[in-house]
């Protein structure tokens, strides 16, 4: 017996180890090393890459993937495609273009075109065999990488700048001369569900965690704004040796090599300008924002040019120049502005820079630094709030780019009306407007739909950006906003720098709020299902009052209901959700509160008892604060003349 006995028990001890290793969240690290030789003239630049790769998985590798996103800008590629096919559908009577890819790939030249032509990949100085899938590069390892294993990556590339299309590329609309974003090899991300080789289509990325030493040689003329921090400041100038402790060390030699440094970011992202204005602004803790622009009178002469003419009639060319470079001289004062704010409520950004550059096609975010192609409040701060939403939680943004856009579009109208001094009652509405347009439409797609295979770029855009708002401030309906606050705070703390989920998203509300929240993600992200509740009728019995509700959607939701009386007294009705298995704490309370018995979802109506007489009622309304996403508001509210 004894020995039955202890084999059960070492079984039933291996098992609950190995079911611990498999729940332990475990994530792949690397450590970049590169080499950059520019060609300014040429638009063309060589790169060497000693990679060093941690594989963490309890997996042996025997293959690795690398994305080489600018092979997507040559005539004939998938980008160029899927933007052609899409933009020849029609949503309400236009084109679902992406105006600024349009079909401007498959016009480029052979000077024009964008490419990485990767020459050697080594690992662990044995040379690979490599296959290439256009943006992605797959390499047959030799030797398979073991578990808990470092391995050595190194790469020699050449690459060629495209004209800036969508993202990074050369000379854009504003005269910048390089937005160097997804700009190198980079390695494809494998994780407790495997590689994640994407091609690259137009939409978004994923990256591996670790750090990066970047060494660009360029023409002594440009200025170069970036991630990371740069290492030899007194050497290069150009407004960054006001942050060294060493003297400006000026030299006469024809290029400067800049040695920048980003620890425990994702990727690296840098713009050169020989005409960039630098300002700096040292703000909390040392925090140093930087701003990169130029003023280039030609090209902005061009963008005025093509902007509709009432915009024209509205501002001279002179004014708009004036207003360009005003807007740039302000970014700084903005975000210092906005900063604490954002700490308080986002969680305290910890790197030690962030760098507003002008460069891009409109506005992408980058670890510590973002590309701007003006610098609009609207468009700073939302590229901004990406370092909270992506760039320090690093979410798979192919799969869940809601998670990315959607949370970032939030605090983005909280971060503006905190700005205008809360003017806005309710600064998400045209979220929910374009998320109920949307959810009506026959082109509605779930949320759970992976970011290049969206049918439109309207379904995408609404999806991603509005549907992923109302989702955050919808969540502040159903758990009460200051809990939602609350929730957005752990959730930061517990996951930044490591990949999380909507699972994982979830996991934290419902500890935060104790309240079950399974059946939101069901309804609201897995699904099209609509919320449509309303007012049936009202009617007395027994000296009180009945009212019945109806559910006319597919998605049950928690209700609030606002009663006021004739004599000007207040009363609220909660009712909660039947699978919350719980309820939300009176968000008014010096308000009269009576909480109901859960609706089960089951069920098409509910009848709520009011002690009141019929007649003392002059006004009944579900969610009075519109925050609900409910798609028809007109029975929602029934004001009563009598």
């Amino acid at each position: 017996m004894k020995k039955i006995f202890f084999s059960a028990f070492f079984i039933l001890t291996g098992f609950i180890a190995f079911a611990q290793h498999q729940q332990e969240r475990w994530q792949q690290k690397v450590h970049y090393k590169m080499d950059i030789q520019v060609d300014a003239a040429n638009n063309q630049f060589t790169g060497k890459q000693h990679i060093d790769y941690w594989n963490n998985s309890p997996d042996t590798l025997k293959v690795l993937y690398f994305h080489l996103p600018w092979n997507a800008f040559q005539p004939g590629s998938m980008m160029d495609v899927r933007s052609q096919e899409i933009g020849n559908r029609l949503i309400r009577g236009r084109g679902d273009w992406d105006q600024r890819v349009r079909d401007r790939i498959s016009k480029l030249k052979t000077n024009e075109i964008g490419y990485h032509d990767v020459q050697v990949v080594k690992v662990n100085g044995i040379k690979q065999i490599t296959k290439l899938y256009e943006t992605i590069l797959k390499v047959e390892l030799a030797k398979p990488i073991p578990p808990k294993t470092k391995s050595l990556i190194e790469v020699d590339f050449k690459a060629q700048v495209p004209v800036q299309i969508r993202r990074s590329g050369r000379d854009n609309a504003e005269g910048v001369r390089f937005s160097m974003s997804q700009w190198y090899p980079k390695l494809s991300e494998y994780d407790n569900e495997g590689w994640h080789p994407t091609p690259y289509i137009a939409r978004e990325f994923y990256g591996v965690w670790g750090d990066f030493d970047v060494n660009i040689t360029i023409d002594r003329n440009y200025v170069i704004g970036g991630s990371g921090y740069l290492q030899n400041a007194h050497e290069i100038g150009y407004g960054y040796e006001n942050q060294s402790t060493l003297p400006h060390k000026k030299t006469t030699s024809p290029t400067l090599t800049w040695k920048f440094k980003a620890p425990n970011v994702h990727d690296f992202v840098w713009a050169a300008d020989p005409n960039y204005i630098h300002n700096t602004k040292i703000v909390r803790n040392g925090l140093v924002l930087h701003s990169f622009y130029k003023i280039d009178t030609s090209a902005l002469s061009k963008q005025y040019e093509s902007m509709p003419a009432r915009m024209k009639q509205a501002l001279s060319l002179n004014a708009f120049i004036s207003k360009t470079k005003t807007e740039w001289d302000s970014v700084l004062v903005l975000a210092s502005k906005a900063l604490p704010y954002i700490d308080k409520h986002y969680g305290e950004y910890p790197y030690k820079q962030y760098s507003f550059i002008q460069g891009g096609d409109g506005g992408m975010e980058y670890p510590m630094a973002t590309l701007l192609k003006d610098a609009g409040t609207g468009v700073v701060i939302h590229e901004w709030m990406h370092s909270w939403y992506q760039m320090m939680l690093g979410t798979n943004e192919s799969l869940y780019p809601w998670m990315d856009e959607g949370f970032t579009s939030f605090a983005e109208s909280n971060v503006n009306n905190f700005l205008n001094n809360n003017r806005d009652s309710f600064p998400h509405q045209d979220a929910y407007n374009s998320y109920v347009f949307l959810s009506k439409s026959d082109f509605n797609e779930p949320l759970t739909t992976h970011s290049d295979h969206y049918s439109t770029n309207t379904a995408y855009s609404i999806n991603a950006y509005s549907k992923g708002e109302v989702f955050m401030e919808q969540l502040g309906y159903i758990v009460g906003a200051p809990v939602r606050d609350s929730i957005l705070i752990k959730y930061f703390d517990t996951w930044k720098f490591k990949h999380p989920n909507v699972n994982d998203f979830l996991k934290i509300a419902e500890k935060t709020s104790g309240i079950q929240l399974d059946w939101y993600r069901d309804f609201f992200v897995n699904t099209n299902k609509i919320i449509d509740y309303g007012i049936d009728s009202l009617w007395e019995e027994g000296g009180k009052m009945k009212i019945r509700l109806e559910n006319f959607g597919t998605m049950p939701m928690p209700i609030d209901i606002d009663l006021t009386f004739k004599d000007g007294s207040k009363e609220k009705v909660y009712i909660p959700q039947y699978l919350m298995f719980g309820g939300k704490e009176n968000e008014e309370p010096l308000i009269k509160r009576t909480v109901g018995e859960p609706w089960k979802w089951t069920h098409p109506n509910y009848i709520i008892t009011v002690d009141r007489k019929l007649l003392d009622l002059k006004k009944v309304e579900i969610d009075p604060l519109q925050r609900m996403a409910d798609g028809e508001k007109r029975n929602n509210k029934l004001v009563l003349a009598w």
